[in-house]
């Protein structure tokens, strides 16, 4: 076999097993774990700047808007399905509340 149809055969041979990896890929889940991940890094992303509002409304604003940023980082890290953090947060919106003058908070 000269080289020239060496080259094709293995080139070939590699194609088919590019074509087939990315079939797996699409088709066997590695497009949605992929997904998955990302979704995760934004959510957190999120939760992270909404956790630097919060900083800012505290230094910067009324007792009423760190409340309210508080309560918005609590949201953020619930929909992020982070309950260490959440809990966290609950508890910080809850002394907020009591800061701003919430009754039954």
């Amino acid at each position: 076999m000269s080289d020239n149809k060496k080259n094709d055969v293995a080139g070939g041979i590699v194609g088919v097993f590019c074509a087939i990896g990315l079939v797996w890929y699409l088709f066997g889940g590695g497009l949605e774990k992929q997904a998955a991940t990302d979704m995760q890094r934004i959510e957190q992303q999120v939760a992270a700047d909404a956790v630097k509002q919060y900083e800012i409304a505290k230094r910067n604003g009324s007792a009423m808007d760190a409340y309210v940023q508080a309560s918005l980082v609590a949201a953020a890290y619930l929909q992020a399905k982070d309950e260490v953090n959440y809990t966290k947060w609950k508890a910080i919106e809850k002394q907020e509340a009591a800061r701003a003058g919430m009754p039954g908070e």
